[in-house]
């Protein structure tokens, strides 16, 4: 144990399967907390989603499980089994934290009750990430992210839109829901850590996903009641330029809202005569005449260079950023400069790039440990060293099931 880790003897449970809980889990094993991952016989569904080296599906080589997992350990237990929600009771009895995404009805089957895992560790937080929260006419729904992303407004948002009805709603790509939900999990986690400090007792914390991907609409809530507007991803916004402009190789994502970047982005295009015209005077009114605007802008940007612009406005202090493919991100000299991708030594695999710490410290406490477990890896090391099981009895736990 790494004791220059922020959270190095914290101890963690988690429990359920692709995002929510595990990337919530794996923001804490990174920072040095100890993280149990339980996953049934068969496997967190993410180690069947990959993607695959060389597409060959392999349960121990999903890119989406290995990233999700370093700095775990993993055991294998059936909770919709007695002695599997028996055994679990007892993991959960030694940890400061437990984290699942099992929505009610699987929560009910397993026992998941935060009353029954806390009556013997009355200092445990327990971390409940459901598709719509524990109470109201919605509890007892399952979701995917599609689904959640629809009933948190961003599919809607993301879509046509008010007046633009025919145009489809879109989803972002792989499981940005989860995500979000993982993040006001671990966050909420350990704030109820925090206040264990104070008052020695444990707290059960909902996290529902519709809310919080609800919460991330920016301005979407003010527009109405205040100015009468419908967000849309076609650029009713009041003020401008706050939009994507495409260029001879490519977009770049431009956002120049206050007075004195207008000023240097009109320097940057050379000081044009229509930028002058009483249509464009101040930012508002740019707002109120984009439709215009944007036929000016897109006609110079439509000769210029994505990165051109990008480090010419950046020079300027102007918040410009170009739009990346995975491949540009992964060339990206300021994230290389910044350390972000890590090496990860993973077991079958070989040398893997992935992305590492979405934060920077004023000292180091973020490190990948360990790569990512194969399917029940720990199951004699927790099960039996710390349990005491038998490796019969570890073995019995999932005969019937075939991996």
């Amino acid at each position: 144990m790494d004791e220059q880790q922020p959270l190095a003897g914290i101890r963690v449970l988690e429990y359920g399967h692709l995002v929510a809980a595990a990337y919530a889990t794996k923001l804490l094993a990174d920072l040095g907390a100890e993280v149990v991952k339980v996953e049934p016989p068969s496997g967190d569904d993410s180690r069947r989603r990959g993607p695959f080296p060389a597409g060959v599906p392999h349960r121990d080589h999903s890119g989406l499980f290995v990233y999700l997992n370093t700095n775990k350990q993993s055991v294998t237990l059936d909770l919709e089994e007695s002695r599997g929600r028996e055994i679990f009771g007892r993991l959960a009895a030694g940890v400061d934290l437990l984290v699942h995404n099992a929505p009610p009805p699987v929560m009910d089957r397993c026992r998941l009750h935060y009353e029954e895992l806390s009556a013997g560790n009355p200092g445990l937080v327990m971390v409940s990430i459901s598709p719509f929260g524990l109470e109201g006419p919605h509890r007892g729904y399952e979701a995917t992210d599609l689904t959640l992303w629809n009933s948190g407004g961003l599919a809607y948002l993301n879509g046509g839109g008010f007046e633009a009805e025919d145009l489809p709603p879109l989803k972002a790509y792989g499981f940005q829901a989860g995500y979000q939900g993982a993040l006001n999990g671990a966050i909420a986690g350990l704030g109820a850590l925090f206040a264990r400090l104070r008052t020695g007792k444990g707290q059960h914390v909902v996290v529902s996903i519709q809310q919080s991907i609800a919460a991330i609409l920016e301005l979407t809530f003010e527009y109405w009641p205040y100015m009468g507007l419908v967000a849309s991803r076609l650029g009713r916004k009041p003020i401008q330029p706050l939009d994507f402009l495409e260029c001879r190789d490519g977009w770049v994502f431009v956002c120049c809202v206050e007075e004195h970047q207008w000023r240097s982005f009109v320097d940057l295009m050379g000081n044009p005569e229509w930028a002058e015209m009483e249509l464009f005077a101040d930012r508002l009114s740019r707002g109120a005449n984009w439709d215009a605007l944007k036929l000016f802008l897109q006609e110079w940007a439509r000769e210029q260079s994505v990165m051109e612009i990008y480090h010419a406005a950046q020079r300027r202090r102007i918040p410009f950023a170009p739009v990346s493919t995975m491949s540009d991100l992964l060339s990206s000299a300021h994230l290389k400069t910044r350390g972000f991708f890590a090496l990860l030594d993973q077991p079958g695999m070989g040398e893997v790039t992935v992305p590492g710490a979405p934060y920077r410290f004023s000292r180091p406490g973020w490190s990948i440990r360990r790569p990512a477990p194969a399917l029940g890896q720990h199951n004699e090391e927790i099960l039996g060293g710390r349990l005491g099981l038998s490796s019969a009895e570890i073995a019995a736990l999932g005969e019937s099931h075939v991996l």
